[in-house]
């Protein structure tokens, strides 16, 4: 049964959710779908897990809506390799946010440190991930494939550089920083926890989509994409990768590996 100060937090949760998932869709970061998921995504977290738990996923997402939006004319050649642009539905809101809510839930259900530990990992490499996209494609230098090294274009699935790699760490240091002055824990050990962990989550991520990702061509213009339809108009082949992954799967798999992670050093660390 809900206690009368769980019922106070989640309605305080749904409150500050749907403030923030209303500024989102005013300012085009979210659609309407997007929006409705945050809403869930944001109730939830809050609501279960509690202050801590709600500040890291606005920090992600605050953090993410306004990357998105910086120098969007600079990323526009990148973003035609992109599944979805910076206007996130309903599917990307839950490949990012969705494993964080269910353990939030399951926080509450069956208390235990390990969850918040998962959840660290997992914001900490929805964040690394994200600005890595929206930072590393502004990079001066072409990005490196994960896997061989070979030069790609901007955008590339599996494309890393540098810039990417650095600010994907610095977006882990972030959410690790504020959990560690949040908890009252070593803030600096924390904070390189989480950059590690975003840092293992985000280079799954490129590793993913570079070998098994879903990979389309347009003959059109003869050019890799994630799309089936290419923003060109002209719809895209398979060209390499399993069907029915694509870019929202692999964030969320991503984002478990990063949970996992940071669980595996706090429990080294004794943090």
């Amino acid at each position: 049964m809900l206690t009368q100060l769980l019922l106070t937090q989640l309605l305080l949760a749904l409150l500050l959710s749907l403030l923030i998932a209303g500024l989102a869709y005013w300012r085009g970061s979210l659609s309407r779908s997007g929006a409705a998921g945050a809403l869930v995504v944001g109730t939830l977290t809050f609501g279960f897990g509690g202050w801590a738990w709600g500040v890291l996923l606005a920090t992600f997402f605050v953090t993410s809506s306004l990357l998105s939006h910086f120098k969007e004319e600079a990323k526009q050649a990148a973003a035609e390799k992109f599944d979805k642009g910076h206007t996130r539905d309903i599917a990307q809101v839950f490949a990012n946010g969705g494993l964080g809510a269910l353990i939030a839930l399951f926080s509450y259900l069956l208390p235990s440190p390990t969850w918040f530990s998962l959840f660290l990992g997992i914001m900490a490499t929805v964040t690394a991930d994200t600005w890595a996209t929206e930072l590393g494609t502004l990079s001066q230098r072409p990005p490196r494939l994960i896997t061989n090294g070979r030069f790609v274009e901007v955008g590339t699935s599996g494309g890393v550089s540098l810039l990417g790699t650095a600010v994907s760490f610095a977006g882990g240091l972030l959410i690790g920083l504020l959990a560690g002055l949040m908890l009252a824990t070593s803030p600096l050990l924390t904070a390189l926890v989480g950059g590690l962990g975003g840092l293992a989550g985000s280079l799954t991520d490129s590793f993913l989509g570079a070998t098994v990702q879903q990979i389309y061509y347009c003959d059109h213009c003869q050019k890799d994409t994630e799309r089936k339809l290419h923003k060109c108009g002209h719809p895209t082949r398979p060209l390499r990768g399993w069907s029915w992954l694509n870019n929202d799967l692999v964030n969320l798999f991503s984002s478990f590996i990063g949970g996992l992670t940071v669980l595996l050093l706090v429990l080294l660390l004794m943090i």
